[in-house]
């Protein structure tokens, strides 16, 4: 009974409304999951995805517990973590079809793990404490500056230099500037580091061989449709048929006509980065409107935690959170409107993909630990006997 009782009163101080939207968002993946992935005839992704959702509630009320602060205390074996987990791919890493080196899989498991993915987790904590200590140097000095710097170069150059993952270094650089404009880096920083980055850019396009031809035509083809719509814009070529064909209500769950269509290039990937084109399809702006609103539901709320949070390093692991949930949603919608290059990038919650799901859901449990030590000590403290009773004052 007591640990009955126990688990009651934790539920009642989480993130209830977080976590309802979580699972709303989940199950809703599933649905469309499910009508997307119907053409090959099994329900190997629903229950897959199901499966992570079952794991991923579990870790959240595990993840609840987390004392971050107490956790970043042990930040050197954090970015030890970090590195072995990325470096690993070097060994371990396979292509999943994406041209990156950005997975591992093992016969036994039934999906894939990919160690960036994980390591955002990690990533968003160190940054957390590195710029909570620079708070007291003075986070806009030069010094600290760099050395923040130094961390997030550090991380993207061994992501694309292991993975050549250019996706996953883009949310990584949003975490890093989200963070870093809630800590209170001046704005001439912001601009100076916009302007050296398109200087770099540049640079890079016109004279060196880094930036392959094939990623330049992806970049490229966003400004111009017609440049090779049946080779590298066939992927969102598709992806706005299969939206503008939805109108207002859609064709129908199980019935859009790219969606159910047995062949894999009528709208490919549809089950996991271009979900929202086959929600666009069978549900129309109807239904592309309801993901969009649960997301921004979901993010709010991550901000609005953060506004409350009783420390600055818990502050800004949620910010750090809502800012890798905001920039795979937008980079996401905006590769299947045609808006952004495709770069492999899932939508939070909805696209098919275990690991995901799961990191996900523990991040969240992050926040709504958060949100749960920033209630009054009578309400959070589990050793009291008067647990959920107001403590008398004198009078």
């Amino acid at each position: 009974m007591n640990r009955l009782r126990d688990f009651y009163e934790f539920v009642r101080q989480g993130d209830f409304l977080l976590l309802l939207l979580r699972c709303a968002a989940s199950i809703y993946g599933i649905i469309l999951i499910s009508s997307a992935s119907s053409y090959q005839g099994n329900l190997r992704y629903v229950a897959v995805q199901a499966a992570a959702l079952v794991i991923g509630i579990i870790l959240y009320f595990l993840f609840s517990r987390t004392d971050i602060e107490a956790a970043t205390e042990k930040w050197k074996w954090m970015l030890i973590f970090n590195v072995v987990f990325i470096a690993s791919l070097a060994v371990l890493g396979t292509d999943a079809g994406t041209g990156n080196k950005s997975w591992i899989r093992f016969n036994f498991l039934p999906i894939g793990i990919q160690p960036a993915e994980i390591v955002k987790i990690t990533f968003i904590l160190l940054l957390a404490r590195q710029m909570s200590e620079l708070q007291n140097e003075g986070i806009s000095k030069t010094g600290s500056i760099a050395r923040l710097l130094l961390h997030l170069g550090f991380m993207c150059g061994l992501i694309m230099g292991v993975s050549g993952d250019a996706g996953m270094v883009v949310v990584y650089v949003f975490i890093f500037f989200a963070m870093a404009f809630a800590a209170g880096v001046k704005l001439r920083w912001f601009l100076i580091g916009g302007g050296g980055v398109a200087g770099i850019f540049a640079l890079l396009w016109s004279f060196t061989p880094l930036i392959k031809d094939y990623w330049k035509n992806r970049i490229l083809i966003i400004f111009n449709h017609s440049l090779d719509p049946l080779g590298i814009g066939w992927q969102q070529e598709r992806s706005v048929l299969a939206i503008g064909s939805g109108q207002l209500t859609g064709q129908g769950l199980f019935r859009g006509i790219q969606t159910q269509s047995t062949y894999e290039s009528s709208l490919p990937a549809r089950h996991t980065d271009f979900i929202f084109s086959a929600a666009g399809e069978e549900l129309g702006m109807v239904g592309c409107i309801l993901i969009i609103l649960i997301l921004s539901a979901i993010i709010l709320r991550c901000i609005f935690v953060a506004l409350n949070a009783p420390t600055p390093i818990t502050s800004l692991t949620c910010i750090g959170f809502a800012g890798m949930l905001l920039c795979q949603t937008i980079m996401n919608i905006g590769m299947c409107l045609y808006l952004f290059p495709v770069v492999g990038l899932t939508l939070p919650f909805f696209s098919y993909g275990g690991s995901s799901l799961i990191t996900l859901f523990a991040a969240m449990g992050m926040v709504s630990g958060v949100k749960m030590r920033s209630l009054p000590s009578w309400l959070r403290d589990h050793g009291e006997k008067n647990f959920l009773k107001k403590p008398k004052t004198n009078s």
